[in-house]
């Protein structure tokens, strides 16, 4: 089985979800790299584009289409300027071309080159799409995609395509694996073992900066979404919260940058209630950026976006483990959690439903938390099992497709669950635990499996059907 990083599942990425947006844009770059490894760009005469199953059906509320394209015309949503998105799409639209890769102006009428199949689903995956290019003489290229969950992408050919397989020195594909390597190498830190098994991709060093600047991500996120009031794009008119709730928390104080505001947080009153409200405030606020096509930090997706950012922003504010070491840690336990998920479950909404995202992010959030609170590998991995526990069955149902009703407020719960899931850990036995990490991820891909498609992410059960949302 082939290792993960913990950096391929907490990374930057882009709003609004990372199946339906960054997923497909992952794939269009992808084919334009085969293109320029078959062909040539400049060979290319037309290229088409066509998503299938829950891509299709729910492609539109998340920006879907918008993907391919920018995928196509050579833009990298981790460099992007996300404020130009409309534009650029406005312009691929209205002179129906586009700059294939970069390099190549070439013919795009939207509806013809780009087509978003709602009646059919391919086999290998319900979030499948097929690239073509159509070359100067005559002759075809085909490649099928899937986009598998987190930013990941599959081909039926390979199971992964991003990455060359790499197998670390102490490879952890089950909590159990985790848990016999801490005990064989001596480490009460389960953080310990994942700095090791890091260095087959990057050196200790580089890892901790890495981590560190995936905090200074999560901090500007949150700050750019404590600042912006509105109403989100796509037609549900939510209004944004976390501004509101941040100016009630804070009330006349004033700051100029984002450290200022974290100061001032850090300052404010602590009694329950205000950290409560600060927790939903962090969380409310990635979400809203989320909803926006902003620049997030996909943790191990966008849809749970908001679950981790919460939870280490809650321990960097409100308790004393607030060095950059705890930051690294906490960052390391949870990405190596979401591992397991990754490996043997699935953290796609659209195989799983809501539990393989807000499910898995808070299991993540509970084993970071626990780890620099000072649990045993034990307990770690026990507050991580806690809080799977109780998502389990938790369907995607968004109203319109749109990555907001109630997946933004679902954030909020998530972080909660995750910090309750620690507490308790801490205060356990877990050789007296009746249930493992490992089972309760078994558990969960059962569900999944028994699920019915109506609840995953096809907008075609639960709150979406319930809510009548008329078109706008």
């Amino acid at each position: 089985m082939e290792s993960i990083s913990v950096f391929e599942i907490i990374k930057v990425g882009i709003g609004p979800s990372s199946s339906h947006t960054m997923g497909p844009w992952n794939a269009a770059a992808a084919f334009i790299r085969i293109i320029k490894r078959e062909r040539s760009i400049e060979e290319v005469k037309e290229v088409f584009l066509e998503f299938f199953g829950s891509l299709a059906k729910t492609g539109i509320g998340h920006g879907t289409d918008i993907a391919g394209m920018l995928g196509l015309n050579g833009e990298d949503f981790k460099t992007i300027n996300t404020s130009k998105i409309d534009e650029k799409i406005d312009y691929i639209k209205s002179t129906q071309t586009i700059n294939l890769g970069g390099e190549k102006v070439i013919p795009f009428i939207y509806g013809h080159h780009l087509i978003l199949n709602m009646k059919k689903s391919l086999d290998f995956h319900p979030n499948g799409m097929i690239f073509r290019a159509v070359f100067e003489d005559g002759t075809e290229l085909v490649q099928d995609f899937y986009s598998v969950g987190g930013g990941f992408i599959a081909s039926q050919e390979k199971n992964s395509i991003q990455k060359q397989c790499v197998r670390t020195l102490y490879p952890c594909h089950k909590a159990s694996d985790i848990a016999k390597y801490c005990e064989k190498l001596g480490f009460d830190k389960i953080s310990d073992l994942i700095f090791m098994n890091e260095e087959s991709w990057r050196t200790q060093e580089e890892t901790r900066e890495e981590a560190l600047y995936i905090w200074q991500q999560i901090k500007e996120c949150i700050y750019k979404g404590v600042n912006k009031e509105g109403i989100l794009p796509g037609g549900l008119n939510v209004t944004r919260r976390a501004a509101g709730i941040n100016r009630k928390l804070l009330g006349d104080k004033i700051y100029k940058n984002k450290d200022e505001w974290f100061q001032q947080v850090v300052d404010a009153e602590e009694n329950f209630t205000n950290i409560n409200k600060w927790i939903a405030c962090f969380a409310l606020a990635v979400n809203e950026e989320n909803a926006s096509f902003g620049r997030i930090i996909t943790a191990p997706t966008n849809g749970a976006s908001g679950v981790i950012p919460a939870v280490l922003m809650y321990a960097q504010a409100f308790t004393p483990f607030t060095s950059e070491d705890d930051i690294v840690r906490f960052l390391l336990v949870a990405g190596e959690i979401g591992t397991l998920f990754k490996k043997n479950a699935t953290i796609s909404a659209a195989m799983g439903g809501c539990q393989a995202e807000i499910g898995v992010s808070s299991a993540m959030a509970a084993a970071g938390l626990t780890e620099i609170l000072g649990g045993s590998v034990g307990q770690v991995l026990m507050a991580a099992e806690i809080a799977m526990e109780h998502h389990l069955g938790l369907t995607c149902d968004p109203i319109k497709g749109l990555v907001q009703i109630p997946c933004i407020e679902r954030n909020t719960m998530g972080a909660m669950k995750a910090i309750t899931a620690a507490n308790i850990a801490l205060e356990s036995d877990p050789t007296k635990a009746k249930v493992t990490l490992d089972e309760v991820i078994l558990t969960m891909w059962e569900t999944a499996q028994s699920m019915s498609d109506r609840f995953k992410e096809t907008s075609e059960g639960g709150l979406a059907i319930a809510v009548n949302v008329p078109e706008c």
